[in-house]
């Protein structure tokens, strides 16, 4: 039996549960392909040529963008667009909504994401060069296109929606906002059903990768599905990856009512910001935001079964959120910890709901996805429960908890349990 969290005092119509999960990867384009490409170690990091920037590495995604979109739809939009597009409708499909008579404007659109708009500014600005820079050539999308609620607002015009959407910038912590944000929108009572999760296009600006490699942050390797290799004492760098994963939120009663599959239920959150430097992370404040949501869950630390890592293969990254992570699991002896980002890269806006979704089919099958690419542990990142290389089955997943930390320190956790 499940030890009871907070969230379970709760009347239903307080409790939110996920219905549904819409994802590509890199490595997979449904949760049950992703699921299955995780345990059986298939990272999904290839070859990739950026303009300027030039051959490097990436995690790139092949979904279908005509399942939802026409042509025109994909050319007047944005990759952000269609990857939300993509991953929303395979959410409501997921969740078993009766979707034609759901009231649109009862549902919410948020849409982690970590920035948008320098795609298509960089786009234009190649294009118009070879016009000398005459503006008269500048697209008359740039504007829809650049503004920032476009991934959510591309969603709505999609799906008919005519809710509240908005996007959330929130760095690499992204996913877990937009998650936060839809359930807080389902307790207040602004809509019914929240779509909620994050998106990223990162890998068509050459500008991230430049910048990465100008912080000596960008991974190499001669096996590009090695790159990525989070707690390795040879990690160089971080894998710059596309993607998205959103969620159907619902209230408990809701999902009753219509007898709707639940596949989690977020128990515990918290967001809060180190204030301490642009780039390093400040492993206090992040303790203190795992704790804050385990608080908030009312569980202790040892009631969490998994925990999953934003480790993104930098060295100082991986071994301050290590030295975060051993204060407050140091001693819990069956709480497991594991890392996606060694398979898929680092999809930013979308990398905490991505890695989220990695994990959830752990409450039915009980097993733990490793950290993949650990040929050495580095010492500085050694903790109780890593799970490395190989997957590991355990006793049972009642509560799983996803870190996802990023820039200009902003911090989030989120905690879901076993319903």
């Amino acid at each position: 039996m499940i030890a009871p969290s907070r969230a379970s005092e709760l009347p239903d119509h307080q409790r939110i549960v996920i219905t549904g999960i819409g994802l590509t990867a890199p490595n997979g384009n449904d949760w049950q392909s992703y699921r299955s490409a995780l345990l059986e170690g298939r990272s999904g990091v290839s070859p990739y040529e950026i303009r300027y920037f030039g051959k490097t590495l990436a995690g790139i995604c092949d979904f279908d963008t005509l399942r939802y979109q026409s042509k025109k739809d994909i050319r007047r939009g944005t990759r952000a667009g269609s990857v939300g597009i993509y991953a929303a409708n395979e959410a409501v499909k997921h969740s078993g909504l009766d979707w034609e008579n759901v009231d649109k404007s009862r549902v919410g659109i948020y849409v982690g994401v970590t920035e948008h708009g320098n795609v298509e500014t960089e786009n234009e600005i190649f294009l118009i060069k070879g016009f000398d820079y005459d503006t008269n050539c500048w697209s008359h999308h740039h504007n829809p296109r650049t503004v920032a609620n476009n991934p959510a607002g591309e969603i709505a015009l999609n799906m008919g929606i005519t809710g509240p959407h908005y996007t959330i910038g929130a760095a690499c912590a992204a996913g877990n906002a937009g998650l936060i944000q839809g359930a807080q929108m389902l307790r207040l009572d602004e809509c019914d059903v929240a779509i909620a999760g994050g998106t990223s296009e990162s890998i068509h600006t050459f500008g991230i990768f430049a910048s990465f490699n100008s912080q000596n942050a960008l991974a190499t390797n001669e096996d590009p599905t090695k790159a990525s290799r989070p707690f390795d004492v040879n990690r160089n760098g971080i894998v710059v990856a596309e993607g998205g994963c959103l969620y159907t939120l619902e209230r408990l009663s809701d999902a009753k009512a219509r007898g709707a599959d639940i596949i989690g239920e977020l128990v515990g959150y918290a967001m809060n910001t180190d204030a301490t430097d642009f780039v390093l992370p400040n492993p206090e404040r992040q303790a203190e935001c795992v704790n804050l949501a385990l608080k908030r869950a009312g569980l202790a630390a040892d009631q969490i079964d998994i925990v999953s890592t934003h480790a993104t293969g930098t060295s100082s990254g991986d071994s301050q959120e290590c030295l975060a992570l051993r204060n407050v699991f140091g001693n819990c002896t069956n709480t497991r910890i594991n890392n996606t980002k060694s398979y898929i890269g680092h999809a930013m806006g979308a990398a905490g709901s991505l890695e989220l979704a990695g994990n959830l089919s752990s409450f039915q099958d009980r097993v733990v996805h490793p950290t993949i690419n650990v040929d050495e542990l580095d010492p500085n990142c050694a903790l109780p429960g890593l799970v490395l290389n190989e997957s590991q089955e355990v006793a049972k997943v009642d509560y799983i908890l996803n870190n996802s930390f990023g820039m200009l320190g902003i911090n989030s956790v989120v905690i879901i349990g076993r319903v």
